[in-house]
Parts: structure tokens; sequence; C-alpha cells
């Protein structure tokens, strides 16, 4: 008997699926090392080595392949890499004051962000499911930002404003996508990262500033294999995570894989547990809901295709 045939729809859903799945996973296991490394690294030579390595790897593929692009907005190239890399310090700094799951869950409020400043910025027409959703998003991030002893309401409006910056990149990304290569977006992001990150270390190492400890720090040589081998680490599941997703979306509805891109929220919940973070409480886990919900709204309210929730 013949097997039935298989729905080619279904397999390429599927397969959207699983590949965002996948980079959720990658993404929440660069935040992961990025808190491992953090414990004996400042967070600006993280963002140093994490685009050392991402970059060897766009370059090849330009140098194989050239980028054929029209160009023309060089100033509004350098501010997306510039701002990118600077929610990439708010993101590490996040992880190390705030833990994985809160600083995760912070990131993820981006789309909420986006929509607004899309409405206050470029003028888009905001239908009434996502002024929905931005409520529901907002609400949720007052379930989670509830400064305590503990964590102060700097380190929270930190992680808030990783979320902030990275919706003002991706709306830079979408004037960019019309002129330039995507290729040659992602390097003028990462060529910013590698840039930033020297200039920082050496104001860090002649003019210390303690109040600009998530912008300003110093170098430290790595002293053990471990260390080495966790940078690399570091660069490739990003790179791992970010090629995952970009094809991710040509399998399936983008809104339907945006959606699925917040189990990142769950995996870095569950890797914070394991490396020693306390399971989030209820009214942080209610905020979780509320975001993720308000996100998930957005996404599929959105005829345009989402964009990844990693600054690149």
């Amino acid at each position: 008997m013949a097997a039935p045939a298989q729905n080619p729809t279904a397999t390429s859903s599927q397969k959207g699926i699983y590949l965002m799945l996948g980079a959720a996973f990658f993404f929440s296991l660069t935040s992961a090392i990025s808190k491992w490394l953090g414990r004996d690294f400042h967070i600006v030579q993280l963002v140093f080595f994490r685009n050392i390595v991402g970059v060897v790897f766009v370059v090849t593929s330009i140098w194989r392949r050239p980028v054929r692009q029209q160009g023309g907005k060089l100033g509004l190239l350098i501010f997306r890499g510039v701002v990118g890399t600077l929610s990439l310090y708010m993101l590490f700094y996040a992880i190390q004051t705030l833990g994985l799951g809160r600083a995760s869950t912070y990131q993820y409020t981006y789309p909420i962000f986006l929509a607004l400043l899309s409405w206050l910025l470029i003028g888009e027409t905001l239908n009434s499911r996502e002024w929905a959703a931005i409520f529901v998003g907002f609400t949720g991030i007052l379930f989670v930002f509830r400064p305590d002893l503990s964590i102060s309401l700097r380190d929270n409006a930190l992680g808030l404003g990783n979320a902030l910056l990275t919706a003002i990149s991706y709306l830079s990304i979408r004037q960019l996508g019309v002129v330039y290569d995507s290729r040659a977006i992602i390097l003028s992001f990462m060529l910013s990262g590698i840039v930033m990150p020297i200039i920082s270390m050496l104001v860090g190492t002649y003019y210390p500033m303690e109040n600009l400890d998530f912008l300003i720090g110093t170098f430290t040589w790595p002293t053990h294999i471990s260390q080495w081998l966790g940078f690399l680490a570091l660069g490739l599941t990003a790179l791992m995570g970010q090629r995952m997703l970009t094809q991710s979306f040509t399998f399936d509805k983008a809104g339907r894989v945006a959606a699925i891109g917040y189990s990142n929220i769950l995996f870095s919940v569950l890797i914070g547990f394991f490396m020693g973070e306390a399971i989030p409480s209820f009214s942080m886990f209610a905020g979780m809901l509320l975001i993720v919900g308000g996100g998930v709204m957005v996404s599929l309210a959105k005829r345009k295709p989402a964009m990844a929730a990693d600054p690149e």
C-alpha cells in the first residue's frame, strides 16, 4: 500500500518552526555563555570577541559572493551599527545584573517598542489589535519591572534600554534594507561591535568610570583554554542562531515563526535555573506571559516579516 503523500505546506511550516526553535536555543546559549564569561571578563570584552568571530564568516561570505547594492545611506548605516552595539552592551550587562530569565524577558519586549516607535516616528497606522498588544505588553513590563533591594531601578532600566535600542535599530534596518545587501548591514554592526569595545577598553584602562560600568571596561587576557573556547563558542552560537533564524522565515509565515521565537525566554529561564538562578516569582511569571502575549499579538498582526531578536 502506497504511503500517503505529505503535505508540502505542512512540511515547510514544520521546518520553519524547528529552525526558529533552534535559533532561540542557540541565542539562549549565547546569553548563558556570556553570563559564564562575565564572571571573569568585562561585558565590553564579550561584545568584542562575539563580533570578532562573526565578522570572519561575514567577510568570507562577501569575498565568495561580492555584494551588489545601491548604497547611499552611509550615515544611517553607521548609526545602525552604533545603536546595535549599544543594545548588545546593555543585553550582556542585563544578563550579569538581572539574570538570564529577566534579561531575556526584557529583550523580547522589542516588538512592543517597535510598533509604538513605528507609529510615533514614521507614521505607521496601528490597528486595534496592535494597540491592544502594546497595552498588554506594557502591563507585563510593569509586572516584571519591580525593583527591590537586590535589583536596582538602574539595572531594570538598562534591561529595557536594550529592547528600546533594538527597536530603533530595526527601524533603521527597514530603510537600509532597500539599498544595502543584508550582509553589508550585518558587517557594519559587527565592525562597530569591534571598534566601540576597543574604545571602551582604552578609556576604561586610563579613565575608569564606575557609573558607566555598562559602557566602559578593561581588557583581561584569557588564561585558560576553556576561556578561549568560551569566547569562540560565544561567537559561533550567535552566528548559528542568526543563520537559523534567517532561514526560518523562508519556510513559514513571518508572524507564526516570530511567535515561536519567544521560546528563547523559556530556554533562558531553564538554563538560568541550572546555572543557579532562582525560579521566577509569580509576579514575574505573570509579566512574562503578558509580554509574550503582547509580542505574539504584534507579530501576528503585522503583514511585513518580523525582525530577529538578535541585535544583528
